[in-house]
């Protein structure tokens, strides 16, 4: 079974193809120049496949990140990812940031992961064994401080890691740790498509998951004209 799976919702562009297990290829993309990391996803996927003598047509399974994360991003992938297993007609599995992160600490532990989300809010979410013990969402800077973070690892982005060192609450900082996101999300699509029945994984289905509003703006030709 072949699964491509990418990510371009975090730090970096992140874009794995496994068969039964294995990885074959991993490619990590970093922002270059003026060019955002997520405008090299569609290159990255046709050289993987050129490289591994495959067309889209081999592939099983696509997974990719849904969010939360940058707007752009998420957009970015879930629409690829779509356009991909609607024309494939294969199943398409969908990750959240926060359990492709909460892969840092490994499995076994109490995870809390936490994204920086501005003004004043965060994302945040839990998990234990492999199992999700509280859904991805939307917090106050208060309300994120009245989690349980006894016994717990705690994975941030930088912004949140610095709120949290100033309430006393240790994190890792993952873009410090520079871990292979690629390899975590691969891995959980995996275990996901294993698990349960492939009908659940609908390209119709895939919504990104941003948890709050995205930014919108009104160019000045385009706003309304008071009387």
């Amino acid at each position: 079974m072949k699964i491509l799976t990418f990510d371009t919702s975090l730090d970096k562009t992140y874009v794995t193809l496994s068969d039964s297990g294995n990885l074959l290829s991993d490619e990590i993309i970093e922002n270059h120049n003026e060019k955002y990391h997520s405008a090299f996803l569609i290159p990255t996927i046709v050289s993987i496949l050129k490289n591994n003598k495959i067309t889209m047509q081999d592939i099983d399974v696509i997974g990719t990140n849904v969010g939360p994360g940058s707007f752009t991003g998420i957009r970015a992938c879930v629409t690829v990812a779509r356009v991909m297993a609607q024309q494939l007609n294969i199943p398409l599995v969908g990750v959240s940031s926060l359990e492709i992160l909460s892969k840092i600490a490994g499995n076994s532990n109490k995870t809390i992961v936490v994204l920086d989300a501005r003004k004043q809010h965060f994302y945040s979410a839990i998990y234990e064994n492999s199992k999700e013990i509280q859904a991805p969402e939307l917090v106050s800077n208060e309300d994120l401080l009245k989690l349980d973070f006894n016994n717990a690892n705690v994975v941030a982005d930088k912004f949140s890691h610095d709120y949290l060192k100033e309430n006393g609450i240790n994190s890792l900082v993952y873009t410090d740790i520079n871990a292979d996101l690629g390899k975590y999300l691969n891995a959980i699509v995996l275990e996901k498509i294993n698990s349960f029945d492939k009908d659940i994984f609908l390209w119709s289905k895939l919504k990104p998951l941003y948890l709050q509003a995205p930014p919108v703006t009104i160019s000045a030709k385009n706003k309304p004209v008071q009387a």
